[in-house]
């Protein structure tokens, strides 16, 4: 799991009366009105002492969003668990982070971060407020990410402002270091960050800020004149190999030039075939698809090529073929590699003189269409073993795009699921459907032997099977939860039936997001006998 992954949507579950982020109750407070509580709490009890309170706020709100992160996620690393505090503030409202450095050392302790805090509401608020001050005022910023970065690393991290709008600076600017990389002469800062522990109130304040930098808009219209505009891809694209796929798919899209495309079954070849398609110059003429393993071996030569009227039994009337219905536009010969030796040199006559033959006709037919094929196939093996033509292998491949499998980019996973949610609660008319964050973990640990097309038929299937447009992993086959679930028990032989027990039902209270009421009832047994069992595993 990457911090560029977390949604909001699927951490915060919203009923009327009642907001919760996987269990943690939440209450959505006006920054407005947190102004005048900070300005009232300034008036009564001094600057120095409000500036304790709010940081302490910050610091729990901090360590409970840290807790929250670390029971919810699987990370790929503490790095990207420490980017996901800036990143939550950003989803809720507070500020747009950028880290401009980070730098991490599990075995020493060590840590250091410097962070910049764009368009910080409690800056703006307090300046509203106060007007403009000689320090720095992002206390619950500071709280926060001191907290947060405390109880990821284990131990005692604090951020100092350096930097401050509210001070009349262009940014708000803070160093985060461990305790004992911090000078001496910051000692009389670490007095504001003193806490306890994460337990008591947490309150999750979330409104962002929209105003945005004339001056930022003129350099992006300029920055848009020097670089026309792509259309973007149907989804954000995370992974680096899929990454160059869609660059070398936009830069060889003006060009004529054949695309053979190759990968394995559902791995959206005909999805970037489109994709070429709309970025060419041919983009307003058809696009048609032809699954060439999908047409009996008695009919391909007709539905490619046409035929003319008498040319067979059947053939009532003349008909153009799919070559000639893509004219101007593009045609795609998804698995090229079923295709016999004898309508391979017919498609390669298409290529090289770029015309066609109708079944029962003498005079060729021009065509102008771009030819872009696509197989899961190995055709130099196929070539190799004389059952598809060299020639033709060469005129296809021209330019060839392998799109690697699903497991092998599983930074794209999460976008593609939330698409596929998307489309679904659209096509079933089930409002607000969305996914539970505890299904990432499943959804990522799931090696997709059927790549997208499975990954999109279990979306669809969970939608179906979900209660209140909330998919949890309950939902997906088996087989996906039992991947994550289930592998401490490789060796069965080896296991006592009470670990097996102590797992399972901490397994299932995963997959129902902590509600020991539902795990009551799936397990079978009384809340009481649920509580009781827990208590004795020391997980209550």
């Amino acid at each position: 799991m990457k911090a560029i992954d977390v949604k909001l949507e699927e951490l915060v579950s919203f009923t009327e009366g009642y907001l919760s982020l996987q269990g943690r109750r939440l209450v959505i407070h006006d920054i407005h009105a947190f102004a005048q509580f900070r300005k009232d709490l300034i008036d009564m009890v001094g600057s120095k002492q409000a500036r304790r309170i709010i940081t302490r706020f910050g610091y729990f709100w901090g360590q409970a969003d840290a807790a929250a992160m670390k029971r919810v996620y699987r990370w790929d690393n503490i790095d990207e668990l420490i980017k996901a505090g800036p990143r939550l503030q950003a989803l809720q409202g507070a500020t747009k982070s950028a880290i401009k450095s980070l730098s991490i050392d599990t075995g020493s302790g060590k840590f250091e971060m410097e962070i910049i805090w764009h368009d910080s509401g409690e800056a703006h608020e307090h300046n509203i407020e106060f007007g403009k001050t000689d320090y720095p005022a992002c206390w619950l910023l500071s709280g926060y990410a001191s907290g947060y970065s405390s109880f990821c690393m284990g131990k005692n991290v604090y951020f100092i402002e350096r930097e401050c709008t509210a001070k009349g600076d262009r940014v708000c600017y803070a160093v985060g270091k461990d305790i004992d990389s911090w000078d001496k002469d910051v000692v009389k800062d670490l007095q504001f960050f003193q806490s306890d522990d994460i337990e008591g109130k947490i309150l999750n304040l979330t409104r962002e800020l929209k105003e945005k930098n004339f001056e930022l808009a003129i350099q992006r219209k300029k920055l848009d004149l020097l670089n026309p505009v792509r259309k973007p891809f149907f989804i954000e694209v995370h992974s680096e190999p899929f990454k160059k796929v869609i660059d070398l798919a936009g830069r060889i899209a003006p060009f004529d030039s054949s695309v053979l495309i190759t990968g394995e079954t559902g791995v959206g070849k005909e999805v970037i075939a489109k994709y070429i398609h709309q970025l060419s110059p041919r983009a307003e003429s058809s696009f048609i698809a032809v699954n060439c393993g999908a047409l009996p071996e008695s009919l391909v030569e007709s539905e490619l090529f046409g035929h003319k009227a008498g040319a067979f039994t059947g053939a009532v009337q003349s008909r153009i073929g799919l070559f000639e219905q893509a004219e101007k536009g593009t045609i795609f010969l998804d698995e090229i590699g079923d295709i016999s030796t004898g309508i391979q040199i017919k498609i390669l006559r298409a290529l090289q003189e770029k015309e066609i033959l109708r079944i029962g006709e003498n005079k060729p037919r021009k065509i102008d269409v771009r030819i872009i094929a696509a197989t899961n196939r190995n055709l130099e093996k196929a070539i190799a073993d004389g059952n598809f033509r060299d020639d033709l292998y060469y005129r296809l491949c021209v330019i060839e795009i392998h799109i690697p499998p699903l497991r092998e980019r599983k930074e794209d996973i999460l976008p593609l699921a939330r698409f596929f949610v998307k489309k679904f609660a659209k096509r079933l008319k089930i409002a607000h459907l969305r996914l539970d964050a505890s299904c990432a973990k499943y959804l990522l640990d799931y090696q997709w032997p059927g790549n997208i097309r499975e990954l999109e038929n279990s979306i669809e299937r969970a939608a179906v099977l979900c209660k209140d447009g909330l998919i949890l992993p309950e939902n997906f086959p088996p087989y996906i939860i039992g991947t994550a679930s289930y592998k401490l028990f490789e060796n069965p032989l080896s296991v006592p039936l009470a670990r097996l027990e102590q797992e399972h039902i901490k397994n299932v209270l995963d997959l129902v997001g902590g509600s020991k009421s539902r795990a009551a009832d799936i397990l079978g047994i009384s809340p009481a006998t649920l509580w009781r069992k827990l208590k004795s595993y020391s997980c209550q």
